[in-house]
């Protein structure tokens, strides 16, 4: 389960068997999230409150080239 960074308690990371289209997961101590991030969009919602989901999709705005980049180091694409 590859960590890419931890800001503010939000967790960014891949489950190791994922599948496409490229998303990661955001997860803090209140429950989980998932965005694709290409097309930065909400695609599941498990517990995080509306804030942290506002700033989970900033931050992912901010590093979607390096998600990207470390998804495809990854999984070797």
């Amino acid at each position: 389960m590859p960590t890419l960074f931890i800001v503010f308690g939000l967790r960014f990371f891949f489950y190791s068997n994922e599948h496409l289209p490229i998303h990661i997961h955001v997860r803090n101590a209140d429950g989980e999230a998932r965005f694709a991030v290409e097309e930065i969009k909400l695609i599941s919602n498990k517990g995080l409150k509306n804030r942290d989901i506002k700033l989970a999709e900033a931050l992912i705005e901010e590093n979607r080239e390096l998600i990207i980049q470390k998804w495809n180091e990854h999984f070797r694409k």
